[in-house]
Formats: structure tokens, C-alpha cells, sequence
């Protein structure tokens, strides 16, 4: 009997590259079947409806969830260890991982509040997003360590197995997505030339979730297969990819460093009034941390890089202890003023992973100064050190030992409790709306509160069906100045237009200088001036009544058309944004003005003779 397993490398040989191909279709296959099964479960959902009518297991939100995640990253796991470990090795980490993704999907799941917005498959994206990513960075911890070269097994491997496994995998994986989704485009292609002569079958099959399900994993299994036979190639592309890559360090060091040098003469004001100061610092310290590494490599002497590259390396690892400590005080900064909320705590946690990748990349470019070693060494342990914090505190987020929701609401409700934070002033919606089952016990426990304005508030809150129901309901708020940006720099608002205001009026929700941005101009060439004021999504116009109060007349809905940014405020700033005459006149009748809606947002296509 043929042993299945080589006992020098501790690696499953399945019986050659027909066996490795067997396993991995196999694997495809089964994981296309649980899959439209699960989607099956869900087929009779009506978004519009409810009750929902669907079968088990989708009619128990978090075990569908747990089974969704599970089926979703479990089978892409085993087709990347499939020859790389024995398959017993293989077994017990594919049941771990399993387990893990089932146990953060059924917590994501059954911590959400349930109220007719809950659709299949319930997981939010965060909990997919850092689920595949903890999952990754864990099977590559765990493939060089269980399967050495030399058939050993160690807890921690040589830095340059890691960075061989790890980085082949990331080029498969891209390789492979892109195989799949080129093979769909060749079907949909197909189709539209069988449907021009009058034959629809392909369409309809491409249709079908029973064929097109099963089919796309079973691709992307194949597309797995055909990277790994060619693996010579693919370390050739990924030889190449970083190569590119690792150039482009040169060109995000110039743009950190030129921003760290112009902060002490701009001043953080205009960072922190974007609202998301912290999110941007932490992207540019990410792009600097895959750059750095893209230079380094695995370290060897035969892969350093050209001096420039290196000194960009030393340079940009340098560079990532003020971009996260400016990230920790975007962040005390935010958390002082309005408590904790999820999205701070998972930021907090990629700065806390910031600060392992700050310290090791720091300290490796300049312990040189004071101890000889090889170019940027203590680099590799950082990466091991910092890869393991990485999926730890994923597990640890989206879990119960530190949820976000719970966390958050704790936060929130101890504010209030001590009066760091009014009862008119508190977000009763964020424990309604966003805080999941946590919130939702909060709010119960403060519509009980002795407290007659919290309670009040509090069950106006359970009352509600939406947060901007809450607000328009909530017309005890004390008057509030807003807090208007004025376009064009260094240009003056009318008086009066920044004023106290209720909750009625738009200029109420403009609480940072960031979030809405207002000027005057003159519409209707009366010779009076009036204000626009645009904020994400519309742009409100206000106009001076005979008593010299600014009134709000109405929005201006914008279409957008064509490419660019979808962010009206940069409408505004734009001089081609300028009053025009109707294409048609609107009409007065006896009950009242009949206003003219164009059938079209957008002007069709001038049409061009062949």
C-alpha cells in the first residue's frame, strides 16, 4: 500500500499532481454545494415582506450566519494547504478554523438587533472583512511551522518560509479571483452571441444560482490548481509584483515625510476637521508598513534591494512612529469629546498593532547607530510579532471578550450617568439603531431610569422606527449654533445666517466646520444675496425674510452623471456650479404650483451613425 504521505517533508504528496487535483476540484465542488444550499434556505426571502418566509437554516439568523461565514473561507483555507500539509495536519486546522469563523459569525449574528432590516446572510462586512484577514495571516503562521523543508516541526518558523508561503499565496489568491471573474465574462460573452441569433439557453443556465454557485467555486478551485502546478511562474510574477511595488516606497516616503514637515506649520485643525484624520494616518502607515516589506523581502543578501531603496526603508520605518502617534491622539482626542464607539475601537486596535509595527520597523532602522547587524533584521521578528497580536485582537473584537457594540455602549451610558453628556444631548439613537442587542438592553434599562428626561427620551427612542423619525420627533432639543465652513476661503457669511438654531432647520445637524460647507451668492439677480448650503448629500437654500431672518426654502437634489466625486460638497467649490433657467416652465393651476420632473437624471447619449 502506497504511503500517502512523504515522511522527509512531512507534506501530503495525495498521490501527485493528479491527486492534489482531485482534492482541490473536490473541495471546490463541495464548498459550491453548501453554499447554494445555504442560498436555497433563502431563495423565498422578499425584502418587501414579513414575516419572511424561508427554510432552516436561514429562519435561525446566527447559525445561518456562522454556517455562511464558515462555508465562505473554510474551503478556500483547505485548497491553499492541500499539499502543504499532511492530511491529517490538515483535517484538525481546517475543524479549528471552521469552528472559529462559526463561533464569530453566530457572536455577529446574535448581537444584532432583529427588527424587519435583518436580512440573509446578517454578518455586517467588518466581521467578514477581519475574519478572512485573521484567517490568512493565521494559516500562513501556522503552514511554514507545521511543514518545514526538513520535516520539523517548530513553533516558529525562518522568516523567510513565512514570507515564501505567505506572499505566493497572496499572488495565487489574486490570480485565481481574477481567472474566476474573467471565465464569467467569456460566459456572459457567449451568452449575448447565442442571444443576438436567437438562442437564450446559456443565458438562462448563467441564470440559474444551482448552476452559477457551484460553478464559480468549482473555477476558482481550478484556477488554485493551475497556479500551483506552475508555481515556478507564479513566484516569477510575484518576483515581479514586488519589484514594482517596492518602487512605489519612493513615492509615498516623499509624500509622508512632506506632510510631517508641513504639520508644524499648518497645524492639526484642518486634520482633525475632516473627520477621518484617524482612518487616513492609519491607511498611510498601512501603505508604508506592505511597502517597506515589499523592499525587504525575505531578507536574504542575494534579494537586498538598490541603495535608494534602502535608505527609503530606513527612512519609512522612521516615519511610522509620529503617523500613529498622530493616529493615538486623532483618537484620545475623539474618544475625550464623544466617548467610545465601535468604529473607534476597532481603530484603536489597528493602532495598537500600529504601535508593534512602529517600535520593531523602528528600532531595526536605527540599531545600527549603536549595534551592528544585518540590514534591517529585527524587522522579521516585528512582522511574526505583530502577525500573531493581528489575529489575536480580531478574535478578541469580534467576539465577546472585547465587543465593540458592548464596549461602546458601557461608554456611552456611563457618560451620561455622570454628566459628561446632557440627556437632551445624548445619542439614544446610536443604542436604538447601531449598538445591536447591548444597546437595545441599555435603552430598556434607561426608559426605567428614575430620571424622568432620560426615561422620556429613552422610550421616545424604543418607540421609533428609524433615526431620522428620532430626530424630527425630538423637538425638546435646545437651540444649537452651527458650525458652517465657508467656501471660498477667507469669504464672510451673511449676518445673522450663523445663528442658534432648532432641530428643524438644516444648518442644526452641522456640528463641525468639516461637514458642511456654505456660500453666498446672489440666484435670481435680485440683487439680494442668499446662502447655499451643501453637506454630503444635498444643498439647502436659505434666503433673508423681510425680517431679516434666514429661512430655509427648500434642497436641490443632485443627479450625478458621469465619473468624479459624489460628494456634493465639492460641487459647491466648483465654478461651473451655477443657477441655469428650466428647460420648461412649471405651471400655476387653481390648487396650487405643478412643478416639471424630467423623466431623465441624466442627458442620454448623443447617438453616433456607424
Amino acid at each position: 500500500m502506497t504511503d500517502p504521505f512523504n515522511d522527509k517533508t512531512g507534506r501530503a504528496s495525495m498521490g501527485g499532481a493528479q491527486g492534489l487535483a482531485v482534492a482541490r476540484l473536490g473541495i471546490g465542488l463541495i464548498q459550491g454545494l453548501l453554499l447554494y444550499l445555504l442560498w436555497r434556505s433563502a431563495t423565498s426571502f422578499v425584502p418587501m415582506s414579513w414575516p419572511p418566509t424561508m427554510t432552516w437554516p436561514a429562519t435561525n439568523p446566527p447559525l445561518f450566519g456562522a454556517l455562511f461565514l464558515a462555508c465562505a473561507f473554510t474551503p478556500v483555507m483547505l485548497l491553499a494547504g492541500v499539499g502543504r500539509l499532511s492530511v491529517k495536519a490538515l483535517a484538525i486546522w481546517g475543524l479549528i478554523s471552521a469552528a472559529m469563523l462559526m463561533l464569530l459569525g453566530w457572536h455577529d449574528v446574535a448581537q444584532q438587533a432583529t427588527d424587519g432590516r435583518f436580512y440573509p446572510p446578517y454578518l455586517r462586512f467588518p466581521v467578514i472583512a477581519f475574519a478572512a484577514a485573521a484567517l490568512f495571516i493565521a494559516h500562513h503562521l501556522i503552514v511554514p511551522a507545521v511543514a518545514p523543508e526538513e520535516g520539523r516541526r517548530r513553533w516558529i518558523a525562518d522568516f523567510d518560509d513565512y514570507f515564501d508561503t505567505a506572499w505566493k499565496a497572496g499572488v495565487q489568491l489574486a490570480l485565481s479571483l481574477g481567472f474566476t471573474g474573467a471565465f464569467w465574462l467569456l460566459l456572459f460573452l457567449g451568452a449575448a452571441l447565442f442571444r443576438i441569433i436567437g438562442l437564450r439557453f446559456l443565458e438562462d443556465l448563467i441564470g440559474e444560482e444551482w448552476f452559477s454557485i457551484p460553478v464559480t467555486c468549482l473555477v476558482f478551485a481550478v484556477a488554485v490548481q493551475l497556479t500551483d502546478v506552475r508555481s515556478g511562474l507564479i513566484r516569477g510574477v510575484r518576483t515581479v509584483a514586488l519589484m514594482l511595488l517596492s518602487w512605489l516606497l519612493l513615492v509615498i516616503t516623499v509624500l509622508v515625510a512632506g506632510f510631517l514637515l508641513a504639520l508644524p506649520f499648518t497645524g492639526l485643525d484642518g486634520l482633525w476637521k475632516t473627520g477621518s484624520a484617524t482612518a487616513l494616518v492609519l491607511s498611510a502607515a498601512a501603505a508604508l508598513i506592505i511597502l517597506i516589506n515589499t523592499a525587504y523581502q525575505d531578507g536574504r543578501e542575494d534579494n537586498l534591494p538598490p541603495v535608494v531603496l534602502r535608505v527609503a526603508v530606513r527612512v519609512a520605518s522612521v516615519l511610522l512612529t509620529p503617523l500613529i502617534l498622530i493616529a493615538i491622539w486623532g483618537l484620545s482626542l475623539r474618544i475625550g469629546q464623544h466617548g467610545l464607539t465601535p468604529d473607534r475601537i476597532i481603530a484603536s486596535a489597528c493602532a495598537l498593532v500600529g504601535v508593534i509595527y512602529a517600535a520593531g520597523y523602528g528600532w531595526a532602522a536605527l540599531s545600527p547607530f549603536w549595534k551592528k547587524t544585518a540590514w534591517m533584521k529585527p524587522l522579521e521578528r516585528t512582522n511574526v510579532a505583530a502577525a500573531v497580536l493581528t489575529v489575536a485582537v480580531i478574535l478578541a473584537l469580534f467576539s465577546p471578550l472585547l465587543d465593540p457594540a458592548r464596549l461602546s455602549v458601557g461608554d456611552q451610558v456611563a457618560r451620561l450617568k455622570r454628566g459628561a453628556v446632557s440627556a437632551a444631548l445624548f445619542d439614544y439613537g446610536f443604542l436604538r439603531f447601531e449598538a445591536g442587542q447591548p444597546g437595545r438592553a441599555a435603552l430598556a434599562d434607561l426608559a426605567k431610569s428614575s430620571n424622568a428626561e432620560i426615561a422620556r427620551r429613552a422610550k421616545q427612542a424604543q418607540a421609533t422606527d428609524n433615526r431620522y423619525d428620532l430626530k424630527q420627533k425630538d423637538d425638546s432639543l435646545p437651540p444649537r449654533t452651527p458650525r458652517v465652513g465657508i467656501w471660498p476661503e477667507g469669504a464672510t457669511l451673511p449676518p445673522g445666517f450663523v445663528t442658534p438654531v432648532r432641530r428643524d432647520d438644516p444648518r442644526y445637524d452641522c456640528e463641525d466646520a468639516a461637514e458642511c460647507l456654505a456660500t453666498a451668492r446672489d440666484l435670481n439677480g435680485d440683487g439680494k444675496t442668499e446662502v447655499l448650503l451643501a453637506d454630503r448629500f444635498r444643498i439647502a437654500l436659505f434666503a433673508q425674510g423681510p425680517d431679516g431672518a434666514w429661512t430655509h426654502q427648500g434642497d436641490y437634489r443632485v443627479v450625478f452623471c458621469g465619473s468624479g466625486s459624489n460628494d456634493v460638497r465639492e460641487l459647491l467649490k466648483n465654478p461651473q456650479t451655477a443657477p441655469v433657467a428650466p428647460a420648461w416652465p412649471d405651471l400655476s393651476t387653481p390648487r396650487g404650483e405643478a412643478r416639471f420632473t424630467s423623466e431623465q437624471d441624466c442627458p442620454a447619449p448623443v447617438a453616433v451613425n456607424p
